[in-house]
């Protein structure tokens, strides 16, 4: 198979690249434009900043938003957004107020530019892809230090080809486009690549359905997906006041993928995922019948003027089923002042929707709890157990039209059998030309006179970052936990109201450590200690662990309670980084089948790790079972410095014991290649 060529992607990359081989897998540098954090991650970020002794960020452009942990409940919260502003100001990072909107629609809106790369502490920061940016999702600690002006580095992915042909059909919209993608390959099925879409079927998708496409590309595994900047790119930053940082990319016309796919957007039907993984998907036709309890519209998945607009149409002059909970959850500030302007709020709170604030809300499970075992259809990126604050939740994920006509109708329905049978049509919608720009509630970066004396505004609830001890040359200990496949960062360190306002709070956060798998594993951890210190145990992860969320708590918080090392058959790509970034060796079987022989309380031992991790030794190593005397081999994948990252406890630990990390007192020294070079006149 030939290596590809002349894709927007390799072009983007060869404009940012700082160093590397651009050549499936091997790890490449990449200097970064812009950053954006959330809430949820940016307290760690922040504490991480000021841990790397950081004066000023080096971006050219860095947002904070706060948009997950909206409710305020108690102070805890609170407490955070104050932090949160009080380190924008000193750091000189843009700061978007609670309530202005989530993260990247707003984002989009506000500072997105065709050929930058931006990097954000979300795993959906790849939805700016939709703009022709390079939008990689990463763990905070790498987005503190491309804020500090190193490179990102990361595994040159494989280049898919996705050709879109064809136009959707009325009833079919673009989050039936990636449910399509998840429906043929899984959530594992770009893993390592990245989705660059091309062709004719573009023309018929606006800027907003691609940030639909691009922004469930994490669901699918991919490191991001591409889109090129075109006339439907030129018609939303128009309409945004910010037409002039419009430039054309695309790929060439000529260009060559690593893989290639195609969908014909017209032979496409309503798609709905199941309970409870965005991959079980099925057509809505297939589920149709089945009572529902909500359907909630809106999240980063489906965050357009239109997903809203659609969805009031739909429900204009009529009721809601009185068994369902219809909740609007507009995506941001913005999106909510042009759909009342138009009058479709009026239309939704007359047909019974209850209207939430602008943020995340019930994506993260802060809000809008299902009751248990009863269906909840949300146009949501992802359903995995209990991410909705529900236990026993049953989460799916559908279109905005599926879920409006659903809420009707109290079942799932597919929209197309509903219209014809009430002799409905299709919305003409009339959108408005030009967005209702507001930027009051976007604070821009202090000037570095006036940052340099602000302090840090830190509650009690704000514990500080963990100071983790080296890797031992022997770890020794029992197995904890054995997890399937598929196992998500939601499910190791959970979302939701009752764990997330403890997101600065690492000894209290660790309490839930696992609990959805396993309600005893925080005590069986804190029963190991010792004097005081933690006790070394292990976890067996199998296919994909660590999926989904960006969190790196999800590494942090299990790290505190003593894990050394986790051994599994495949990781996701952004947990995999956060492990080794907090001093956990993540580690694969080298045969497969061990897995299966590897019992919880089984009693592991790793030795000679200083020399098994030296540089140039070889990457596999032997892992004792001491209960069954058995031996069995592995391998860790950690390239350049990352061996040494993880002896020394984890990256700041081993940037503690270096020179001023790049970028903290010296900025990185500029690449020859100059973004300008990407722009190309091919379609």
């Amino acid at each position: 198979m030939a290596l590809s060529h002349g894709s927007l992607t390799h072009r983007l990359i060869a404009g940012h690249l700082i160093d590397g081989v651009m050549e499936p897998g091997q790890e490449i540098g990449l200097r970064i434009d812009q950053t954006l954090t959330q809430d949820a991650t940016g307290t760690l970020v922040m504490q991480e900043l000021e841990a790397l002794g950081l004066d000023r960020v080096r971006t050219e452009v860095s947002v904070q938003y706060v948009d997950h942990s909206l409710l305020q409940a108690d102070e805890r919260n609170a407490e955070d957004h104050a932090f949160l502003h009080s380190a924008c100001r000193r750091f000189g990072i843009w700061y978007s107020k609670p309530g202005n909107g989530v993260s990247h629609p707003t984002h989009m809106q506000r500072f997105g530019i065709p050929g930058k790369t931006l990097a954000g502490s979300d795993s959906h920061t790849c939805a700016a892809g939709s703009l022709g940016m390079l939008a990689l999702g990463t763990g905070g600690l790498e987005v503190a230090l491309a804020m500090a002006g190193r490179p990102l580095h990361l595994t040159m992915p494989e280049i898919w080809g996705i050709r879109l042909t064809g136009e959707l059909p009325q009833w079919v919209s673009a989050k039936d486009v990636v449910l399509e993608l998840l429906r043929r390959h899984g959530v594992k099925g770009a893993v390592n690549r990245i989705l660059e879409y091309h062709g004719p079927g573009l023309a018929h998708l606006s800027a907003m359905d691609r940030h639909v496409i691009a922004n469930m590309g994490a669901e699918l595994g991919a490191t991001t997906s591409v889109f090129p900047s075109d006339a439907a790119v030129r018609d939303f930053l128009r309409a945004e006041d910010r037409e002039a940082d419009f430039r054309e990319l695309a790929a060439e016309p000529d260009a060559v993928y690593d893989l290639t796919d195609e969908i014909d957007l017209a032979t496409l039907e309503p798609l709905i995922a199941r309970p409870t993984s965005p991959g079980n998907v099925v057509p809505v036709r297939e589920a149709a019948g089945e009572p529902i309890g909500q359907a909630v519209i809106g999240s980063s998945a489906n965050p357009g003027l239109r997903d809203f607009a659609v969805a009031a149409a739909i429900v204009a002059g009529r009721q809601t089923d009185p068994a369902v909970s219809f909740d609007v959850n507009p995506t941001s500030r913005e999106i909510l002042a042009d759909l009342t302007m138009m009058g479709a709020t009026f239309d939704l709170i007359a047909a019974g929707a209850r209207i939430h604030q602008a943020g995340c809300l019930g994506c993260i499970g802060m809000g809008q709890a299902p009751a248990p075992g009863r269906n909840s259809l949300r146009t949501f990126p992802r359903n995995f157990p209990g991410r909705s604050g529900t236990e026993q939740d049953a989460v799916w994920l559908c279109s905005p039209e599926t879920a409006a006509v659903s809420a009707l109708t109290g079942t799932i329905t597919d929209p197309r059998a509903w219209a014809t049978e009430q002799g409905v049509r299709y919305p003409d919608l009339r959108l408005p030309e030009q967005a209702s720009v507001n930027r009051a509630m976007l604070e821009p970066p202090l000037p570095p006179e006036e940052a340099a004396r602000i302090e840090l505004e830190r509650g009690p609830n704000i514990s500080g970052l963990p100071d983790f001890d080296p890797l031992p040359d022997e770890v020794t200990g029992p197995v904890l936990l054995k997890c399937g496949d598929n196992v998500s960062a939601d499910e190791i360190s959970p979302a939701g109201a009752k764990a997330l306002p403890y997101r600065s709070n690492i000894p209290k956060l660790a309490e839930f450590t696992f609990t959805r798998i396993d309600s005893d594993y925080p005590r069986r951890a804190t029963d190991l200690a010792t004097d005081g210190r933690p006790g070394a145990h292990f976890v067996i992860g199998g296919e994909n662990y660590g999926q989904g969320s960006s969190r790196e708590h999800a590494a942090i918080t299990p790290r505190h309670l003593g894990l050394r090392a986790v051994i599994a058959k495949s990781y996701a790509r952004i947990h995999w980084q956060n492990l080794t970034n907090f001093g956990v060796l993540p580690l694969e079987f080298a045969d497969r089948g061990d897995y299966d022989r590897i019992e919880v309380g089984d009693r592991l031992r790793l030795e000679n790790l200083r020399t098994a991790l030296a540089p140039g030794a070889d990457p596999h190593l032997r892992l004792h079972n001491t209960t069954k005397n058995e031996t069995y081999q592995v391998r860790h994948r950690l390239s350049d410095g990352r061996p040494r990252t993880a002896l020394a406890g984890g990256t700041i630990a081993a940037l503690a014991r270096e020179e001023p990390p790049e970028g903290t007192g010296a900025d990185i020294p500029a690449t020859s290649a100059d973004p300008g070079d990407l722009t190309h006149d091919g379609g």
